[in-house]
């Protein structure tokens, strides 16, 4: 080749690595609850802000994989503005000062829009690349709205889960009636949670959820109900002492 055509070829692959993306990586901070964004292939929600906790030790201790929590708000706390995820549940504990041995995930879910398990897995899939997760130690839960997102991803991907902790929600049974389905779900662990007085989500909606689950084969399931408490059961939930301790000992 002419030192002029070569020139030109070398200058023209400059231009082509210059102008190519780098790969996006997630950026962590240790012991810092920090906001990230996803953007997925979904239909429904192609795009998730959210934000991303991890322990202290997952900068000093490199070689170890974590355990990974998927946080999933209510109604309430959709929108735009990041900072209404941490209002509720594991993120509210971590924004006060509270330290976790797990990564902690809390998604925020578009204004009017309810949870897309599509986005949601795939939101899972980028981080389980993207992060030291240990693939064994997966686990989900939410309230209210989140409530129901968690049934439903535990309907939908039982083997993707260790443990499900469902708050005032509830989902469709059906699913537990398919085969394929119910040989998942019987080696996933359940913690559900209600309050007696809820009137926006009946105890009911739980009960069923529960009682479909234990029909498929669950055993290891259970319900916790406050009998005084109205829809707000996920303050009392997110503070029960064993709580944490119940979701890590379970693993695929």
């Amino acid at each position: 080749m002419k030192p002029t055509l070569c020139l030109i070829a070398a200058l023209a692959l400059l231009a082509g690595c210059a102008s190519a993306p780098a790969p996006v990586r997630t950026v962590v901070q240790p012991g810092a609850q920090v906001a990230r964004s996803f953007v997925g292939v979904s239909m429904k929600t192609n795009a998730l802000a959210y934000l991303l906790y991890v322990p202290k030790d997952y900068a000093t201790d490199t070689a170890k994989k974590f355990p990974l929590v998927l946080f999933l708000h209510g109604a309430g706390e959709r929108g735009s503005e990041l900072q209404k995820v941490a209002v509720h549940g594991p993120p509210k504990l971590v924004a006060q000062g509270r330290e976790f041995p797990f990564i902690l995930v809390s998604p925020q879910c578009p204004e009017g829009r309810v949870w897309d398990d599509e986005a949601l897995m795939g939101l899972l899939a980028r981080l389980e690349t993207d992060l030291r997760v240990d693939t064994r130690h997966i686990y989900v839960t939410g309230l209210s709205m989140g409530g129901y997102g968690t049934w439903s991803l535990a309907v939908k991907h039982p083997g993707h889960f260790a443990a499900v902790a469902p708050v005032c929600g509830g989902g469709e049974r059906i699913r537990t009636l398919l085969p394929a389905q119910r040989e998942a779900l019987k080696t996933l662990a359940v913690w559900a949670f209600h309050g007696g007085k809820d009137n926006v989500v009946p105890l009911a909606e739980s009960e069923r959820m529960v009682d479909a689950f234990k029909k498929a084969g669950v055993t290891d399931i259970k319900l916790t109900v406050y009998p005084d408490d109205g829809h707000d059961s996920w303050t009392r939930a997110y503070n029960e002492p064993t709580f944490y301790d119940w979701l890590l000992k379970h693993s695929r």
